[in-house]
């Protein structure tokens, strides 16, 4: 096992690609792998710093010429759930919620792929296999935990969302969420934010961290929505977004 500090980490610079956000553009990464006993910290001081992890490697974009990806996390303690957030709590309050080990089973991978169908068809995503799925949710070298929803009055207590989140020392990352295609009256994608607000409050830390956000991308504007919202901003640090 190799040993790893943020002043001897090795950063990478991936070659050019379309942009999957905004048409016309090409995107790099900066990335590098989270290996050794001190992947936690590292991974925790890029994270402060704007980078996002992928299994055991974390990245941060790095476009000539545009700084569109901007990293952006809740902050929970302030947080007032609007009239409609409220609503989509109201809708979700028979769900039963369990963390669990980042195991994968197949009937995440089963929903997971009925997602994927429905949201991103057509995608790179599509052709995972369950080995790949098991990579996603399995290689990770910090804290990190499986958050599942079931539906309380269903016999089998199905599995309609899971959230892939790792776990910081000053909140929750949402690496990735899934969710029942056919629930769109629950709003699910919603719901899954406002509980991992409330488990950070319950936990008594500060942040929901949520990715990037592009201003100018319709896939995410929904993350503008959850205010109060700090974006990363370089050498300014985590700024409250306008």
């Amino acid at each position: 096992m190799t040993d790893q500090t943020p002043e001897t980490t090795q950063l990478f610079l991936t070659a050019a690609m379309p942009c999957p956000y905004l048409p016309g553009k090409q995107e790099r990464k900066l990335f590098t792998h989270l290996t050794g006993r001190r992947a936690a910290n590292l991974h925790h001081l890029l994270s402060e710093n704007g980078f996002r992890r992928s299994q055991n490697l974390i990245y941060r974009p790095a476009c000539e010429g545009c700084n569109a990806c901007q990293s952006v996390r809740i902050v929970a303690g302030e947080f007032a759930p609007s009239g409609r957030f409220q609503r989509v709590a109201r809708k979700n309050e028979d769900l039963l919620v369990e963390v669990r080990p980042t195991v994968a089973t197949g009937e995440q991978y089963d929903l997971f792929k009925r997602y994927l169908e429905f949201r991103h068809a057509g995608g790179g995503m599509n052709q995972m296999s369950f080995v790949d799925y098991e990579y996603m949710v399995e290689d990770t070298p910090v804290q990190s935990v499986l958050v599942e929803y079931r539906l309380r009055d269903d016999a089998n207590h199905r599995l309609v969302a899971v959230a892939l989140t790792d776990v910081m020392p000053d909140g929750l990352s949402m690496v990735y969420s899934f969710y029942d295609p056919d629930l769109a009256h629950r709003s699910l994608g919603t719901f899954l934010i406002l509980d991992h607000i409330e488990q950070v409050r319950s936990a008594a830390l500060e942040y929901v961290y949520l990715g990037y956000w592009v201003k100018d991308s319709p896939k995410m504007a929904y993350k503008a929505q959850f205010r109060p919202l700090e974006v990363q901003r370089g050498t300014l640090g985590w700024c409250p977004l306008d």
